[in-house]
């Protein structure tokens, strides 16, 4: 049986063009033309004229983009990727960033993302998509970039410092009863490095006292201990709305135990990146207040969300026996509006809305951990996750 020729020490591997390869609805060609509409005039102006001359904004930002529709979110794995993929370095033009550059690259422009976020919404939602008629909530937790095993607390600092302070003293002896002749270098070292960290305990106790947290870690200060269905987790709370066509209408991460004070400002957040406010939200029973119903009635937004009662009512099928009577006027009106046809078929749709983009985002895409550290750092890397599945989504409906 003859066989095709195999030569791959051949001259030529690749083609003139990426397009002669790739479809022309290929998804690097979406996130190129979305980048180059945007205007990155500020994200230029982070740089000085000193230097060796950086990558362009658009690049770095087109590669984020692309790794994070993929789930590939390591800078390590970027740069491999830039060398060895065609979708790749198709973005970077030919040119190869390295890791610390686009560690960098997001380092620099973490606030900005924000801005691109919205601004990409908004010419998403004048073509039509994003729409607000119906909008899911919803929240997970996610790791942090921390080990939950160095933490600090305010007894063991205190213990720290006393046991630093005894060292002192007694280095301090040992050096006063040396010989002139005698070289104390490596004492007068490990002495300034001791004192050095007797200076940061008081910091550490007042960050500990601000946070009101029992424990903090010592990598990541900003993380919390969460409860999940892991357990007990170091990490954060990543929040999201999603509009009834499936886009993220707004995102952001917290530091919230629960989602009792996350529904308002989350609901907020939308009407703030959208410039309108939802019609209709719907989420499950841990955004339930009666505080949280007075709010978007005051709003004029028309709430789907179960008390723990009706939450168990539904998941059981039979009314709850033994539950409490009810007087607050508001859940009244919940539990009518959602006990009616209309009402329960609306919010069953919640599920299909929502979880599907989580499940996306941590089980496709690896969100069970983040990379950067810091609120305001993995606030940006949730951002252009979301801003990533945007663009995939807008990609899918395009496809179809």
């Amino acid at each position: 049986m003859p066989f095709q020729e195999y030569s791959p020490e051949q001259a030529a591997l690749l083609p003139l063009h990426v397009r002669d390869v790739l479809s022309e609805k290929h998804l690097v060609f979406l996130i190129s033309a979305v980048v180059e509409k945007q205007d990155l005039s500020t994200w230029e102006a982070a740089y000085g004229e000193e230097g060796q001359r950086p990558y362009h904004p658009a690049l770095l930002l087109k590669v984020l983009l692309y790794g994070f529709a993929l789930g590939v979110r390591s800078s390590r794995k970027m740069e491999q990727r830039i060398r060895e993929d065609l979708g790749f370095r198709y973005l970077a033009g030919g040119a190869e960033p390295d890791h610390k550059t686009i560690c960098e690259f997001q380092r620099r422009h973490g606030r900005r993302v924000n801005d691109l976020f919205t601004a990409v919404l908004e010419q998403l939602q004048a073509a039509g998509l994003g729409k607000l008629g119906v909008v899911a909530l919803d929240s997970t937790r996610v790791k942090a970039n921390a080990s939950r095993e160095r933490v600090m607390t305010a007894a063991g600092l205190r213990a720290e410092r006393a046991r630093k302070r005894r060292q002192v003293r007694q280095w301090q002896r040992e050096l006063s009863a040396l010989d002139g002749d005698e070289n104390p270098g490596g004492l007068v070292a490990e002495l300034e490095r001791v004192q050095q960290r007797l200076r940061e305990i008081p910091g550490q106790l007042q960050q500990l006292r601000k946070s009101g947290q029992q424990r903090l870690s010592r990598t990541d200060a900003d993380s919390r201990f969460l409860h999940s269905r892991e357990g007990f987790i170091l990490g954060y709370t990543a929040e999201a709305a999603v509009g009834e066509d499936g886009m993220i209408v707004a995102a952001r991460v917290t530091q919230a135990v629960n989602d009792l004070a996350s529904l308002v400002p989350l609901v907020d957040e939308v009407e703030r990146r959208c410039r309108q406010r939802p019609q209709k939200v719907l989420a499950d029973a841990g955004f339930y207040s009666n505080q949280n119903v007075e709010a978007m009635e005051e709003r004029g937004v028309e709430l789907y969300v179960p008390d723990s009662v009706l939450a168990r009512e539904f998941k059981q099928g039979r009314p709850v026996r033994g539950a409490m009577r009810i007087s607050h006027a508001g859940l009244k009106r919940m539990r009518r509006r959602l006990r009616s046809p209309a009402g329960r078929k609306l919010y069953e749709r919640r599920k299909g809305l929502i979880e599907p983009v989580f499940g996306t985002l941590k089980e496709h895409r690896g969100m069970r951990r983040f990379y950067r550290r810091g609120l305001e750092g993995v606030n940006a890397e949730f951002l252009l996750m979301a801003l990533a599945f945007n663009l995939t989504r807008l990609h899918a409906l395009q496809s179809c």
